[in-house]
C-alpha cells in the first residue's frame, strides 16, 4: 500500500524478510544472554570456591568487601562476554562458542591473577571478606578482577 505525501510515495509495508530477521536477532540476543548469564554464574562460583570463606553467603549478608570483590569479578566477566559478542562478526554459532571459550579462560586467568595480587600485597582475603567495615583493599582485589577482564577482553578483539 502506498500513500502520497507532499508529492512523494511512501511504503507502509514491512520489508521482505523482516519477520525472519527479527526472529533470528531475538534468538541471538536470548542465546548470548544465556551464555553471558551462565559465565557470570560460573565466574562467581569459581571465585567462591577459590576464595577463603563462603563468598555467596557473605554477599547475601551484605558484607561490604565481599560485595565489592564480587562486583569486580562480575564486571570483568561481562567485559569479556561483551567483546566476544562484538568480535563474533554476526556469526551466531561461532560467536557463542568463542564467547563461552573466552569467558571460561578469562575466569581462570582472573582467579590466578587475583591470587597473585593477594600474595604480593599480602592481603588476607579471608579476613577482608568477613570484615564488617569497608576496606580499600577490597577495591584492589576488585580492581585486579576488572584489570584482568579488560586484558582478556581487549585480547579478544
Amino acid at each position: 500500500m502506498s500513500v502520497l505525501a507532499a508529492g512523494s510515495t511512501r511504503q507502509l509495508a514491512l520489508e521482505s524478510g523482516f519477520g525472519h530477521t527479527l526472529a533470528h536477532n531475538l534468538g541471538a540476543i536470548l542465546a548470548y544472554a544465556l551464555v553471558g548469564a551462565a559465565l557470570i554464574a560460573i565466574g562467581f562460583i569459581v571465585s567462591d570456591l577459590t576464595t577463603p570463606g563462603k563468598l555467596n553467603e557473605l554477599v547475601r549478608a551484605g558484607m561490604p568487601n565481599a560485595v565489592t570483590i564480587a562486583v569486580g569479578g562480575t564486571i570483568a566477566v561481562s567485559l569479556i562476554v561483551l567483546t566476544s559478542i562484538f568480535s563474533s562478526g554476526g556469526h551466531l554459532a561461532e560467536g557463542l562458542i568463542t564467547t563461552a571459550s573466552y569467558g571460561i579462560l578469562g575466569i581462570l586467568v582472573q582467579v590466578f591473577a587475583v591470587r597473585i595480587l593477594e600474595f604480593v600485597l599480602r592481603i588476607d582475603v579471608g579476613a577482608l571478606l568477613h570484615d564488617d567495615e569497608f576496606s580499600p583493599a577490597s577495591v584492589a582485589v576488585a580492581g585486579a578482577h576488572f584489570a584482568m577482564g579488560l586484558i582478556v577482553a581487549v585480547s579478544v578483539l
